[in-house]
């Protein structure tokens, strides 16, 4: 079983679609191990984003990240880091595939409505940002 990280953004809090969310990874075999809901800070959101640190969107998207809470899951499942990108969609929603996340809620390619991690390491790295291994139901 592998685990990914999960990031409903400020974007799909505010819209309520929370609960949805979570049902889409859940209907397609994900599995919440971890979850919480935090405002983070810019200085949090400038961290956990700092692979972006030279890219010209770093600035924008690390304020919106802090702009109001999210809610930070880890997901578990079989190919879960693929599963949970095929089910949020293409980062550009306009690109993203019918019936997708980012393509039923998305306003923009940063107002994406969620985050996952890309690969097994930044996976690992992503959830160590957020949980502790005693926050993770085994």
């Amino acid at each position: 079983m592998e685990q990914t990280l999960s990031i409903i953004k400020p974007d799909g809090v505010k819209k309520n679609i929370i609960g949805e969310v979570i049902r889409r990874f859940e209907a397609n075999g994900l599995t919440v191990k971890a979850m919480r809901m935090l405002h983070m800070s810019k200085e949090e959101a400038q961290g956990f984003y700092a692979v972006h640190k030279e890219r010209p969107f770093y600035d924008s998207l690390t304020d919106f990240m802090c702009s109001s809470p999210v809610v930070v899951m880890v997901l578990q499942g079989e190919n879960a880091i693929s599963l949970n990108r095929t089910i949020m969609g293409a980062t550009n929603f306009k690109e993203a595939d019918e019936g997708t996340i980012r393509r039923d809620y998305a306003t923009s390619v940063e107002s994406n409505i969620v985050h996952g991690s890309d690969a097994p390491e930044t996976a690992a790295w992503e959830i160590a940002y957020f949980f502790s291994a005693l926050d993770i139901m085994a």
